[in-house]
């Protein structure tokens, strides 16, 4: 580390001496004094999905089998020596509320029945294990030659995904900024009008009644029957209005 001698101080001044103005800049680079542009969450995963081995295939499915279509190709990649080729297998999920005798449950399920997603190097050996797998019908388009997701098409498939990640490091956060006690900031406000955006009550209209934005949780009014029903939401599933 260079000293602050008055040479040096002398030397500094003299290197960042405007002409134009006559003035001394402060030495510090105008691209430094500017923030790095905001990185847009989810084209970062999108670009994280880019750099993966493979492509992505759709697969038939009997559906309400999804889930042991994906236990059962994960199983027969290992058996058959096949994870060189067969890299991961998806079935898209989504949470819910369901309204059922008066009371509300949320619950999970399978986004888009019927459908399980690969990503894999496709050759007729790697083929032949997915085509052959119990509880596979057969590839979605041409059925001996597919043809790979778009990583938009990949991306719109996986997005609860990207949402359940946001959620949790917002969750994460939020906890750890009420164990330091610093207070936590949110978008909404009680009393807001929101829309949901996803589940059984996708484009209702919605009012804020409580904020847990440790959670990433809010308690919105919805009107079912005629009457304010309380339902909980994540911050993911509504939009401002």
């Amino acid at each position: 580390m260079s000293e602050n001698t008055p040479e040096n101080v002398e030397a500094e001044q003299a290197e960042n001496f405007d002409p134009a103005t006559g003035e001394i800049a402060d030495g510090v680079d105008a691209a430094d004094q500017q923030s790095a542009p905001e990185v847009d969450p989810f084209e970062e995963f999108k670009s994280d999905l880019r750099m993966k081995d493979g492509d992505w295939y759709v697969i038939h499915s009997y559906a309400g089998y999804e889930n042991r279509v994906k236990v059962n190709l994960e199983n027969r990649a290992v058996s058959l020596n096949a994870e060189d080729e067969i890299f991961e297998i998806q079935v898209p999920m989504e949470e819910v509320v369901e309204i059922k005798n008066g009371q509300r449950k949320t619950v999970r399920r399978v986004r888009v029945p019927g459908y399980v997603l690969v990503r894999m190097e496709l050759t007729d050996e790697s083929w032949g294990v997915v085509r052959h797998t119990p509880g596979v019908t057969g590839f979605v388009g041409n059925a001996y030659d597919p043809i790979p997701l778009s990583i938009d098409e990949v991306a719109g498939m996986l997005a609860p995904i990207f949402e359940e990640q946001q959620a949790e490091a917002a969750k994460a956060a939020g906890e750890q900024a009420a164990a330091d006690g610093t207070p936590i900031e949110t978008e909404f406000e009680i009393g807001e009008s929101v829309m949901v955006k996803e589940g059984s009550f996708e484009g209702q209209p919605a009012t804020i009644q409580e904020i847990r934005p440790e959670q990433q949780k809010l308690t919105v009014l919805l009107s079912i029957f005629e009457r304010d029903v309380p339902v909980e939401l994540g911050f993911n599933q509504v939009s401002k209005i």
